[in-house]
């Protein structure tokens, strides 16, 4: 299983988005700092995510959603969410 997630600083309330095949502990690195972009506007805060069965769809998702850059956009993405 691999996801696309939107996590959310609560710093500046900035969106981060990434792929990866484990949220939690992708979530605890960028929590801990250990990437470097994340780093200076911790603490992070999992919003949003979604599901795919193979890598190739996600990375696709992935590269959608960060080239949509509006925060509009993601805020209206994470209000469907249905935790």
């Amino acid at each position: 299983m691999y996801f696309v997630c939107i996590i959310q600083s609560d710093l500046d309330h900035s969106f981060y988005i990434g792929f990866s095949e484990n949220v939690e502990n992708r979530l605890r690195e960028h929590n801990l700092g250990s990437t470097n972009y994340t780093a200076t506007k911790r603490p992070w805060k999992l919003v949003y995510f979604e599901r795919f069965n193979n890598k190739s769809d996600a990375l696709k998702r992935e590269i959608f959603l960060k080239k949509q850059r509006n925060k509009k956009f993601y805020q209206k993405l994470i209000e469907t969410l249905d935790w």
